[in-house]
C-alpha cells in the first residue's frame, strides 16, 4: 500500500511532526469554511435579530408611555398644589353660580363680590373629580391650563366690546350683573 505524501515527507526525514499537525490543520479549517451556509440558519439568525430589534422598539415607545404617565401624573399633582395653595374659600356663600362642564350644568353658592369676579373673568372654577369645584384667581387658572390640558377650567373671558364712535347709546352701559 502506498503511503501518503506527508508521511513519505516525514520518514525521510524532511518534514517534522509538528510542521505537518500545523498544515492538517490548516486544510481541516479551509475545507470548513468552504461548506455551504445552512439556510435555516440564516434565516434563524434573521429571525432572531429582527425579534431583537421589535422588542427594542417596544421597549422604547413603552418607556416613552411611562414618561409620559408620570408627567402627567406630576402636572395633576402641581395643579392640586396650585389649587390648595391659591383657592378661594366660598364660605357661606349664598349667591347661586351656573356653569357648564361637560354639557351638564353645575351650581356652586358663592358670595356676592366672588359671583362678580367671577362673571368678569378675574376668578376661575377648576373642576378637580366629580363635584370637586375650587375657585382660584384668574392668573393661576391661567397656570393650569398651560400645566394641564384635561382639567375643565371655567373662566369668562373679559368682555372687550367696543364702543361704536356714532352709537347714540354709547353713554348708557348695559349691566351684565343684573340678579332677577
Amino acid at each position: 500500500m502506498a503511503k501518503s505524501l506527508q508521511e513519505q515527507l516525514l520518514q525521510a526525514g524532511l518534514a517534522d511532526e509538528k510542521k505537518a499537525k500545523q498544515v492538517k490543520q490548516e486544510k481541516h479549517k479551509a475545507r470548513k469554511q468552504k461548506r455551504p451556509v445552512d439556510a435555516d440558519a440564516e434565516a434563524r439568525r434573521q429571525a432572531a435579530e429582527k425579534a431583537r430589534a421589535d422588542k427594542v422598539a417596544r421597549d422604547r415607545e413603552m418607556n416613552q408611555q411611562r414618561l409620559a404617565e408620570q408627567r402627567r401624573q406630576e402636572h395633576r399633582a402641581q395643579v392640586k398644589q396650585m389649587v390648595e395653595q391659591h383657592g378661594i374659600s366660598r364660605g357661606d356663600g349664598d349667591t347661586p353660580y351656573q356653569f357648564v362642564v361637560d354639557k351638564k350644568v353645575h351650581k356652586i353658592y358663592v358670595n356676592a363680590e366672588q359671583g362678580e369676579h367671577l362673571s368678569r373673568g378675574r376668578l376661575a372654577i377648576v373642576v378637580l373629580g366629580e363635584d370637586s369645584f375650587h375657585v382660584v384667581p384668574g392668573n393661576v387658572a391661567d397656570k393650569i391650563r398651560q400645566r394641564e390640558t384635561e382639567i375643565p377650567v371655567i373662566q369668562h373671558e373679559p368682555s372687550s366690546s367696543e364702543i361704536d364712535e356714532d352709537d347714540p347709546y354709547a353713554d348708557y352701559q348695559i349691566p351684565d350683573d343684573l340678579m332677577w
